[in-house]
């Protein structure tokens, strides 16, 4: 039997294995164990202040760091929502966070903080396009300015896997698909609704 074989044997028992154990005790507490809410204070505050999703926010940290608020990207990126220090000093000015030091990307609040009013800055550039903020906070703003510029890419949804950068299109595809069973594990979950 080919290593392929056995492979594809294993995988095929896990989901078994998987969809049994679902059927006995439900799907639900599987599907919370497997996307946490993660730092819900911190997320809640800033979705609210920027508007913005909070299930799209702990997506976004699922797909960074996995809520690793350690993380270090090889690039340098750091934190729950993995920030690069040059963009992050740069916000910290403008958002008018006093002594600001690389270190705070490693204290959830300050890293949250400062990647929702990132993509929050984001989101305004793009004209409220949240799949333009999401590509531009993985792949850089000037990019996705040149892809739409250069019509590499249309911007919509439905064409992220014509994104240059293979990266940046794994990124968004990835973060949508989060987000997408986020929402359907907590509906209604946020903003004191239960």
């Amino acid at each position: 039997m080919t290593r392929k074989r056995r492979r594809g044997i294993f995988h095929g028992l896990a989901a078994l294995l998987l969809l049994g154990t679902i059927a006995v005790a439900g799907v639900r507490p599987i599907l919370t164990w497997y996307f946490p809410l993660k730092y819900r204070e911190s997320v809640e505050k800033n979705a609210h202040l920027y508007q913005i999703d909070p299930l799209l926010i702990t997506a976004i940290m699922r797909v960074e760091s996995s809520f690793d608020r350690y993380a270090i990207s090889s690039k340098g990126a750091r934190g729950l929502m993995q920030l690069m220090p040059e963009t992050a000093r740069w916000a910290a000015d403008l958002m008018g966070l006093k002594d600001f030091e690389l270190e705070q990307l490693f204290d959830p609040e300050v890293n949250i903080a400062i990647g929702v009013w990132y993509l929050s800055n984001l989101r305004e550039q793009f004209d409220g396009d949240m799949v333009l903020a999401l590509a531009a906070y993985n792949g850089g703003r000037a990019n996705v300015l040149r892809w739409l510029r250069e019509e590499a890419w249309s911007g919509e949804v439905e064409t992220v896997h014509d994104i240059p950068f293979p990266e940046t299109r794994g990124y968004v595809q990835k973060v949508l698909n989060t987000y997408q069973w986020y929402r359907r594990v907590y509906r209604n979950a946020w903003f004191g609704e239960r």
